[in-house]
């Protein structure tokens, strides 16, 4: 592996890329914060898509993509004379050290639950009004709900095992049969949700991933159901419920 100088060499080397690309080309010269958000997200999908198929080098690929928007944003930062990447650094230096105090100062921790009461503690600290303020707005629902439950952990907010928190998924699930009003029906849905989620992180489980394992799985499986289709020269929308699933259980046979 590359040496530390080889790798400061190395974003040394990218930071004067980014300069140039910045004064010489059309279309970075065009870019702002607000139009390579949506970039930075897709690109962040994209890390993630790598992380789960669990692809070390179009992991190492990704990880570029996404290093080039941190990078970027950076360098618009520094053109409006707000921050520049070192600022962006050593800010996030300073966090760091300030969150471990374990690490850097005379706290002493049993595990990593501590570590991690420590570190919602110490957010509060920085100023942070709500233990719940740093869950951002944006995220999607399944993994919000995940960080909801995680970070209210960090106070002692949380079930006592994995048994009592499947107890609450079980009233979930029967106030969501018992409810008839459409509307109401659908919050208590959302209800069923969290629970299962909460259960999940509770037994060492990650909702997220095992959602996008299985959609990968249905994806794989349904698209041998239309090769076996095609190949038996009939089209999957023509055959009845009955018929395409047995193409499923064959498909089933082929993963």
């Amino acid at each position: 592996m590359n040496t530390k100088q080889e790798k400061l060499e190395a974003f040394g080397r990218l930071l004067d890329i980014m300069d140039d690309l910045r004064e010489k080309c059309p279309w970075d010269q065009k870019q702002t914060l607000q139009s390579l958000r949506h970039l930075t997200l897709e690109e962040t999908y994209e890390l993630s898509d790598a992380i789960l198929q669990e692809d070390l080098q179009e992991i190492k690929k990704e990880l570029g993509d996404v290093l080039l928007h941190l990078v970027f944003y950076a360098k618009i930062g520094s053109e409006k004379e707000s921050f520049d990447i070192a600022d962006v650094i050593n800010s996030l230096n300073e966090k760091l050290i300030f969150r471990h105090p374990h690490i850097y100062g005379g706290i002493e921790v049993k595990d990593e639950e501590e570590v991690k009461q420590n570190w919602e503690k110490l957010k509060l600290k920085e100023g942070n009004k709500s233990i719940l303020g740093g869950v951002p707005k944006s995220l999607p629902s399944l993994v919000k709900a995940y960080r909801i439950q995680d970070k209210v952990k960090g106070i002692g907010f949380e079930f006592h095992d994995a048994e009592d928190a499947w107890k609450k998924v079980d009233e979930e699930i029967r106030e969501f049969h018992e409810e008839t009003d459409l509307d109401k029906k659908e919050l208590e849905l959302g209800d069923v949700f969290f629970s299962l989620i909460n259960y999940a992180r509770i037994s060492g489980l990650n909702p997220d991933s095992a959602l996008e394992r299985t959609n990968l799985k249905f994806i794989s499986r349904f698209q041998k159901m239309e090769r076996l289709a095609e190949e038996s020269d009939v089209k999957l929308a023509d055959l009845s419920l009955e018929e395409m699933d047995v193409l499923w259980e064959k498909a089933k046979l082929m993963s």
